[in-house]
C-alpha cells in the first residue's frame, strides 16, 4: 500500500494543482449592446471611401468620367466631402449594379441553345 502511494504521489500533486487552478476566479467576457446605426452600417466611412477611390483609380473608369466631362480629381474631391451616410448609399448603389452587363448576352445564349436543339431534332427526324 505504501509503495502504491509513493508511485501515485506525482499524480496526486498534479490533481491537487489542477483543482486549485480551476478554483481560481477569472474575469468573464464583458458584453455590451451596440447601437442600431452600428449594426445597420457595418462598414465605416474610411473603408467605403477607400473602395470608391480604388474604383476611380481604374483606367476604364477614368476614361468613362472624362467622356462624361468629369475631371477625376474633382470626383476624388467630391468623395472626400461626402458624409458617411451618403457614402454608404453610394456604395449600396454600386454594389447593386450588374457586374457583367444587363443580361442580354444570357438571353442570346439561351436562344442559340433553343435553336440548336430545334435544328438537331429536325435533322434526326424527331421534329416535323
Amino acid at each position: 500500500m505504501i509503495a502504491a502511494r509513493r508511485k501515485g504521489q506525482p499524480v496526486f500533486f498534479l490533481m491537487i494543482t489542477l483543482a486549485l487552478l480551476i478554483s481560481i476566479p477569472y474575469q468573464s467576457a464583458v458584453a455590451a449592446l451596440i447601437g442600431t446605426e452600428t449594426a445597420m452600417n457595418p462598414a465605416n466611412g474610411a473603408d467605403v471611401r477607400e473602395r470608391l477611390k480604388q474604383y476611380l483609380s481604374r483606367e476604364d473608369v477614368r476614361t468613362a468620367l472624362l467622356a462624361q466631362g468629369i475631371d477625376p480629381a474633382e470626383a476624388n474631391a467630391r468623395i472626400e466631402s461626402l458624409t458617411d451616410s451618403e457614402l454608404s448609399q453610394v456604395a449600396g448603389q454600386i454594389d447593386k449594379l450588374p457586374a457583367a452587363g444587363d443580361g442580354l448576352g444570357l438571353v442570346i445564349l439561351a436562344l442559340l441553345i433553343v435553336l440548336l436543339v430545334i435544328v438537331i431534332l429536325k435533322v434526326s427526324g424527331k421534329l416535323r
